[in-house]
């Protein structure tokens, strides 16, 4: 269909009905055609102004003179330029009226790919929060790209049906829909947490039937996807990018706690990284963290341009219970990923269980009974509840010799969540204790004599946060060894000598002496308490995660105490009800993917309040890289069946779109051009004499 950029499908049946012709067959490739060739019968008008010069009416006057000496010599020379005159004025006639037909013609260039009625066409808009950024007419990048889809619902025949795709996935995709229907969605098109890959859109599109497919997107290189194969040529493609004015922008790269193991109450402090995409240096950047809804500290922040720049939060000490922290910053004019999401939970207690020999001092029981923070039970070695080995977060087996069979198999089995210290006995059974750990290099030592400790490594990690001062005055405890595994450079204490007091391998702590006066005096030194915090709390690293991203879909959290069948709800900007199983002591929560938008949600289970977790978007939205028109056909395999559309603003899109389906109409350069020679017909006449 090919018709003028005036003309409204209205007007196109009424020139099919009254004319009797039909421009969606007015196509010519090869040269220059009209919307109505019949008026290019009224170029016979141009003889008019041929006759009116060739035939001059007008009757001449004879005047008599005495003398036409002198008068002849006038008489020839003006008639040379009446008739220069004479043949302007006709020229500028001629030319008006070739142009003022020509116009009524509408003469028009061909356009580049013909438009067929009753066809299905596929439109998908990228809605995600990176098309917040401006484009070159300072408007958003999503209403750049609906004022896009407006143009193409607006070109194409009322009959035409479409299929309309945002990242939403929204369930008015699965069906072709009218044109006023797709306004309509248009005009309630919002932007959305999701991102979409390529190959997820394709997909939703279904089977290729022949369709023209127009895709409006950013193209972003985080998340299009680096596809580098040839689309389906069913289809034609026609894509639309949308270029951002700049690609500038700061996001929080990563969060984390300066102390992972930490128990609620212990000092800590958050540490922050941000990223400056942007080729101009961020100066003074002011970075809040509020706790609680209340603003706990500030930071200003200079960043590199493509860089990034760390800084930190410190807690506030004894902070315990759900904490909700959120970071804000502000940085126009993307703005949607200025604020960071982190849950501070300090309430759930340590499970610890101890297993000991009748005859074991009560250092354990001493330090783990904190009732605040541990949740402790204590079983003799001949009477225990293995029940209870599975739940626990730490399990401390003290100064028990030899581990039976019973005890061994279900240490061995209680799970990888759970974390063993295993104390040696006065007179350990080596071969019981290599049966629990896999350790043949273990031997027993007979050796009480006490030799002090070395000062701790205070670069381990183990110890990071512990000591406010790196004091090399420290009084370290004496101990002599009993229990012996060889060589370990990476061990927590370690005697004079370089060998192992306190180890760890894997999920496993050694202490090579019995918590006994005989063998050391370990449990009565300063360092004592925070070593053992500092194990019960590398129980718990790996449970409490301080943020989630939206596009993930397992969560968990501890379970051990729910009974019945009423599930628990995730309640906070949203009430959701996620698919969920019980696995031992655990709840698994499935979330489908984006189902969940950004902010704290609290794990409810009837009126109890279970958990608190922090859900943010995925930082891959917020790099702005965009593929480059050429990139984008290189991907897509520069295929025949693939079109590019570049255009900076609405207008640029209109013109291009309308040029490549309407041809170029010609007709106001026709009107301009008949003017211009009516008004150069009035100048002759009244200026040249």
């Amino acid at each position: 269909m090919v018709y003028s950029a005036l003309m409204t499908p209205s007007i196109h049946q009424k020139i099919q009905s009254k004319w009797g012709i039909n421009p969606l067959n007015r196509i010519r490739f090869a040269r220059m055609n009209f919307v109505f060739p019949q008026f290019l019968w009224a170029l016979s008008a141009l003889s008019i102004p041929i006759i009116i010069h060739l035939f001059n009416f007008r009757k001449t006057t004879r005047i008599y003179f005495s003398n036409t000496r002198l008068l002849k010599q006038v008489k020839e020379e003006t008639t040379q330029k009446r008739k220069l005159k004479k043949y302007l004025v006709l020229a500028s006639r001629l030319l008006f009226l070739l142009f003022l037909v020509l116009a009524f013609a509408q003469p028009f260039l061909p356009a580049s790919e013909q438009m067929t009625s009753g066809k299905n066409m596929v439109i998908y808009l990228d809605n995600s929060y990176s098309m917040s950024a401006q484009v070159e007419d300072k408007v958003r990048a999503l209403d750049a790209g609906v004022g896009f889809a407006k143009e193409i619902v607006n070109l194409f025949p009322d009959d035409t049906r479409y299929k309309f795709i945002t990242n939403d996935f929204a369930p008015f995709s699965n069906t072709f829909k009218s044109k006023t229907e797709v306004e309509d969605l248009l005009a309630q098109t919002r932007l959305s947490p999701i991102s979409r890959t390529f190959n997820e859109v394709t997909r939703r599109m279904g089977e290729p039937m022949g369709n023209d497919i127009f895709w409006i997107s950013d193209f972003q290189k985080s998340t299009f996807g680096n596809e580098d194969s040839a689309i389906d040529s069913a289809n034609q493609w026609h894509m639309i990018p949308i270029v951002f004015n700049q690609s500038a922008n700061v996001f929080v790269d990563t969060v984390f706690l300066d102390n992972p193991f930490s128990i609620g109450g212990e000092k800590n402090a958050i540490k922050l990284r941000l990223k400056n995409t942007g080729a101009a240096k961020k100066e003074g950047l002011i970075t809040k963290l509020s706790i609680n809804g209340i603003q706990s500290a500030t930071a200003a922040i200079d960043i590199e341009p493509n860089s990034v720049a760390e800084t930190s939060f410190d807690l506030t000490s004894g902070l315990s219970g759900l904490n909700e922290a959120a970071i804000t910053f502000s940085d126009f004019p993307v703005s949607f990923d200025n604020e960071f999401f982190l849950a501070l939970n300090f309430s759930a207690k340590i499970r610890v269980v101890e297993i000991r020999e009748k005859a074991t001092s009560n250092s354990v029981q001493r330090v783990y009974g904190n009732n605040s923070l541990f949740t402790f039970k204590s079983f003799d070695a001949s009477n225990v509840d293995y029940s209870m080995l599975a739940q626990a977060d730490l399990v401390v087996v003290n100064g028990v010799n030899k581990l039976d069979g019973g005890l061994s198999a279900s240490l061995g089995s209680r799970g990888d969540h759970v974390q063993l210290l295993l104390i040696s006995g006065n007179s350990p059974d080596v071969l019981s204790y290599q049966a629990l750990l896999g350790r043949a290099s273990l031997s027993k030592i007979d050796s009480t004599e006490l030799t002090e400790l070395d000062r701790p490594d205070f670069l381990n990690p183990f110890f990071a946060n512990v000591f406010e001062e790196k004091s090399i005055s420290l009084a370290m405890p004496r101990a002599s060894k009993v229990l012996d595994w060889g060589n370990d450079p990476s061990a927590i204490l370690k005697f004079k000598n370089g060998q192992p007091f306190l180890s760890r391998d894997g999920n496993v702590f050694i202490m090579a002496c019995p918590l006994e006066k005989e063998f050391t005096d370990f449990y009565n030194q300063a360092i004592f308490v925070p070593v053992m915090y500092r194990i019960a709390a590398s129980s718990r690293r790996d449970e409490n995660m301080t943020y989630y991203h939206t596009s993930e879909s397992l969560i968990s959290l501890r379970a051990d105490s729910l009974i019945g069948e009423e599930p628990v709800k995730l309640i906070g900007q949203q009430e959701i009800v996620p698919t969920q199983r019980k696995l031992n002591d655990q709840l698994i929560m499935e979330i489908p993917k984006f189902a969940i938008n950004p902010g704290f949600y609290r794990a409810i289970f009837q009126r109890d309040t279970l958990d608190l977790f922090a859900f943010n978007l995925d930082k891959t939205e917020s790099s702005l890289d965009q593929y480059t028109e050429e990139q984008i056909m290189e991907l897509l395999g520069n295929g025949n069946n693939v079109s590019l559309f570049q255009a900076s603003s609405v207008e640029a899109f209109s013109n291009a779109i309308k040029e490549r389906y309407l041809g170029t109409p010609l007709w106001k350069y026709a009107i301009v051009l008949a003017l211009c020679f009516l008004l150069a017909e009035v100048l002759l006449i009244r200026f040249l004499k």
